[in-house]
């Protein structure tokens, strides 16, 4: 036997995709493509199914894209492959997943709605849902509706809940952005030394870092940093909540950032929170971004405010934690199922 070929032959399922152009991104601030690649993933039964589907929506992370979620992937399963197999054993019932493209020229997306990068949140509610739900076998309503994500994806999950309280049943939030003060300030000396390069002109530096024939780790880290500026404090010149020359935190920039917080937020939206089927949390507890210090506030903040959700660390870091899924998945799936299935 092939050890290149050890996959069990599961039945597989379909994947559909077609261009939404949008009116919502059209003339975006960033000038990035305004017509949209959607990604649909159908179980093997799809179209001998009588009943409506739930479906859930998968948010890719930062650097990542709807086409890089369903590409294929080395040492692992991409998500068409994992979905057949938790299908296939009896994990997960037959669902929708859609995965829409979202990437920017600032490197990806948190999914907020933001005057610097564009409405990327009312994108996917006021657009891509309806046409999926005008297009496929989908059970309608907030009740058979899931979001989730990791990374930004899983900050955006937990936001949507936040941000459009009673349209959204389910969420996973996988390793999502929280806790700010210890995610993000520990490297504001390190994007201020490659912006000195720059003399401090962060539309240079965007504009070099496309054109340059290879990119680091600290360029891609500083283009992050000016992603996050445009979507929390989104200004008319992109502006960091800190000093370039001192690194001296900028206390009106960098709070409104903090106010961006998912920690922070849980407060001003409990009724929002509470309105969820389900809320899943995870993280690794050597998050090399320190994530899960910021995942472990998140859920005393839930705990406090009495809103149910389930929140777990496992042994790992920020990478490669895709295997994570055969959890999330299955979990939404029970809080989302038709119960005619």
């Amino acid at each position: 036997m092939s050890i290149y070929n050890h996959r069990e032959n599961y039945p597989k399922g379909s994947l559909v995709q077609f261009e939404i152009e949008s009116e919502i991104l059209k003339d975006n601030p960033l000038k990035d493509p305004h017509t949209r690649i959607v990604y649909v993933y159908l179980p093997a039964d799809y179209d001998e199914k009588a009943v409506d589907l739930p479906v859930m929506y998968y948010l890719a992370a930062y650097t990542n894209s709807g086409t890089g979620v369903v590409g294929w992937k080395a040492f692992g399963e991409n998500i068409t492959e994992r979905l057949d197999r938790l299908i296939a054993e009896g994990k997960l019932g037959p669902t929708v997943v859609v995965m829409p493209d979202c990437f920017t020229c600032l490197g990806g997306n948190q999914y907020i709605d933001s005057p610097a990068i564009g409405n990327y949140a009312s994108f996917i509610v006021e657009e891509v849902v309806p046409v999926v739900e005008e297009n496929f076998s989908i059970k309608k309503g907030m009740q058979h509706r899931a979001v989730l994500g990791k990374s930004s994806g899983g900050f955006a999950a937990i936001r949507f809940a936040m941000d459009f309280p009673g349209f959204w049943g389910a969420v996973a939030n996988q390793s999502g952005d929280a806790g700010f003060d210890v995610l993000y300030q520990r490297d504001f000396p390190t994007v201020a030394n490659v912006l000195a390069n720059y003399k401090g002109d962060i539309n240079h530096f965007i504009k070099r870092f496309w054109k340059a024939k290879k990119t680091n780790g600290s360029d891609i880290l500083t283009l992050m940093m000016i992603c996050m500026a445009a979507t929390y404090d989104p200004q008319d010149e992109i502006e960091l909540p800190f000093d370039l020359n001192t690194c001296e935190i900028k206390p009106e920039r960098w709070q409104n950032w903090l106010d961006n917080d998912p920690v922070n937020l849980v407060k001003h939206n409990i009724k929002a929170l509470q309105q969820l089927n389900g809320l899943f949390m995870d993280c690794g507890s050597r998050d090399q971004f320190m994530i899960h210090y910021g995942m472990r506030r998140l859920s005393k903040q839930l705990e406090k405010f009495n809103i149910e959700h389930s929140y777990e660390e496992f042994n790992g870091t920020h990478s490669s934690i895709d295997y994570r899924l055969d959890i999330s998945l299955p979990y939404l799936y029970e809080k989302i199922k038709v119960n005619s299935e």
